[in-house]
């Protein structure tokens, strides 16, 4: 019933030692920081080291998932006598969940008594972190293969995903703000409340002015939409401000008693669209 291994990309920022600690095999994505060096791989960046970079000016460029890396990731698994369940980054964010299922039909043809289903997550870092958590959790109580892939598939939607950004010049280089937009706001301190929405997008929520207020309305938003839902877990990730961070997980865990957090680094492909200083809250709720 459990012969089957879980699989994700780099997006989705869970810790190293939760990644070892769970057997869950990580597809690198690839990116690049100086225009000659290609790291996500063999070559990879202290997150810390990531973010003062992008402080001094250096803008990395991303790319989505590499066929042959996906391939030789999950062809492994499929050589050794197991079916794969694979999810993935949101479709809307980048071609690499379109680029994981055409790996998975291809393996499919060469390997025709075993499976792999790719869960499109429509969710980024953590947010996407928490749905593979949760097919940890559900593989350990003996779930199946398939039923796993429908509880991930049914839960999607109610994976609720907030952020802001201490930087709009990062959104406006990523073609989600306009130019006078991210000038005039950085001039007053307005910071974006962003969500990723049904469709794994990025929308905007609403803006408030000042860095603190950010962080409050991130918590006051999960007031009504936690209800009626069990989390026992926070998911936060962040662009080198851990601080921030540990300050949002505090007050989640005063005002709605969920006792634990993963806190942890966001990705450089994440970071690269978003900057130092921003700050990702995930959990379970009744909406997006």
């Amino acid at each position: 019933m459990n012969n089957y291994i879980i699989t994700s990309d780099a997006t989705c920022d869970l810790p190293d030692e939760y990644i070892s600690e769970h057997n869950i095999d990580i597809i690198p994505i690839y990116y690049t920081l100086d225009n000659e060096t290609i790291y996500g791989d063999e070559i990879k960046l202290p997150p810390q080291e990531f973010y003062n970079k992008m402080r001094e000016g250096m803008m990395p460029t991303t790319m989505a998932i590499n066929p042959e890396t996906a391939t030789k990731h999950l062809r492994k698994h499929l050589e050794d006598g197991f079916d794969v369940l694979h999810i993935s980054f949101s479709s809307s964010l980048s071609s690499s969940c379109d680029t994981s299922m055409l790996v998975a039909n291809e393996l499919a043809e060469e390997f025709p008594d075993r499976k792999i289903i790719v869960v499109d997550s429509k969710s980024a870092t953590l947010g996407q972190g928490l749905l593979v958590c949760k097919a940890i959790e559900n593989q350990k109580k003996g779930m199946s293969f398939e039923d796993n892939a429908k509880w991930l598939e049914e839960h999607v939607p109610h994976v609720c995903q907030q952020l802001t950004v201490d930087d709009l010049n990062h959104l406006y280089r990523g073609g989600r703000l306009s130019r006078t937009s991210a000038i005039v706001g950085t001039i007053i301190s307005v910071k974006p409340i962003i969500h990723i929405d049904n469709d794994g997008k990025l929308a905007s929520v609403n803006s408030v002015r000042g860095r603190k207020k950010s962080l409050n309305t991130l918590i006051d938003n999960m007031t009504e939409n936690i209800k009626g839902f069990d989390n026992d877990t926070v998911f936060i990730s962040h662009g080198d401000c851990y601080e921030d961070a540990k300050y949002v997980a505090d007050q989640i865990k005063e005002r709605f008693g969920i006792e634990n957090a993963m806190i942890n680094f966001a990705s450089p492909v994440i970071g690269s669209h978003t900057g130092p200083g921003f700050l990702f809250v995930s959990y379970l709720a009744k909406e997006r």
